[in-house]
């Protein structure tokens, strides 16, 4: 059994503290260092956890030589700058969704991350459900899928920054289904045709609903039908999940097991295996990747193309067209290069001869 990854947290908020339990439950990690602006705040998060003889700081640049890996659980706006630090120490970094606010700055992450030579992965928590994976792999039976759909219908009252955003559902919370989306299809989406509205009776200030048409280069679209302010008969969280092919059908409630049927009326069985979840799942995959060398399936080149499909999304509802996922990468890549203040991130930008090959779009 080899020792445990050596693991330094930078963030003690609410999904901080998520995440001090999981890697003190996790048999492949150990914290060794808790960073957060606030050290008061770092010091009794750590204490509360067990980890009262865990140091804590202001910056990574005070714990960095503690750690073999670094977990970035700050919010959004800082992920650029955490785990631009962390990669400049040499350490590799997993860091919470989003990759960044903007496709312009994940993509100067993705230089990053190639400069320093070190893995940079998004924890997409979505993608670690047992029945989750289960729909997956009944997908995977039935061929190339025509038509998949996700339905997703809560009334959280956040209060707070949520409820001020002129797009909480697309920007906040649609990258998770998003993201899975281009899982379990198997394909790079192309184009979305997306349109966001607010019902009159919403609490929030912007859209808090949106139908969005992704269309797949295997052919497959992808349709999303989703609103923050539904109350009554809720969705998971994950959404409720229905993949149509030739072979068959697949649903999946987004909680429980899933189910099927072939196209000759034969039901098509749920296979569960027993792996971790949620974020636990994240890190046990970032762990094998860091120590096997291989690429784990959020990988910075190809989370980049999540947050794109976002950024198009609410590109296409503000301008009521279509719009293509390489014309938001191929204009946040220029944007990326003319704003990029490390020399070395711009250089490797530029080093690209086109971005979509890149990110292997």
């Amino acid at each position: 059994m080899p020792e445990p990854l050596r693991v330094l947290q930078v963030g003690a908020g609410g999904m901080g503290r998520a995440w001090l339990r999981t890697i003190a439950e996790s048999p492949d990690a150990t914290l060794v260092g808790l960073v957060d602006l606030d050290t008061g705040l770092a010091r009794s998060a750590a204490d509360e956890h067990g980890y009262g003889d865990v140091p804590v700081a202001a910056s990574i640049d005070e714990l960095a030589s503690l750690a073999d890996a670094v977990v970035d659980v700050t919010v959004p706006a800082a992920h650029p700058v955490v785990s631009a630090t962390a990669l400049r120490h040499g350490l590799p970094v997993l860091s919470e969704k989003p990759l960044a606010a903007t496709v312009r700055e994940g993509l100067q992450m993705v230089a990053a991350a190639e400069v320093s030579a070190k893995l940079l992965m998004v924890s997409q928590s979505r993608r670690y459900f047992r029945t989750g994976n289960a729909f997956a792999r009944q997908i995977a039976q039935l061929g190339v899928v025509g038509s998949l759909s996700c339905e997703f219908f809560k009334a959280p009252r956040f209060g707070g920054f949520r409820e001020q955003m002129a797009e909480p559902l697309l920007v906040d919370m649609a990258i998770h289904q998003f993201d899975l989306a281009r899982k379990l299809i198997g394909s790079a989406p192309v184009s979305v045709y997306c349109d966001s509205y607010n019902p009159e009776w919403s609490w929030f200030e912007g859209n808090a609903a949106a139908n969005a048409v992704f269309t797949f280069a295997n052919g497959t679209r992808f349709v999303f039908n989703g609103s923050w302010c539904a109350p009554g008969l809720e969705t998971s969280w994950n959404g409720g999940w229905r993949a149509s092919a030739a072979q068959g059908t697949a649903y999946w409630d987004g909680d429980n097991a899933p189910t099927g049927e072939l196209a000759d009326g034969t039901a098509l069985v749920a296979e569960l295996t027993e792996e971790p979840e949620q974020i636990a799942g994240s890190l046990a995959e970032f762990v094998a990747a860091v120590r096997q060398g291989t690429t784990p399936q959020s990988e910075v080149h190809s989370n980049v193309v999540s947050v794109a499909m976002v950024e198009a999304a609410v590109q296409s509802a503000a301008t009521g067209a279509p719009v293509r996922i390489a014309d938001v990468l191929t204009a946040a890549h220029e944007e990326a290069i003319a704003t990029a203040s490390d020399s070395a991130v711009r250089a490797c930008l530029e080093s690209w001869p086109d971005v979509l090959k890149t990110l292997e779009v």
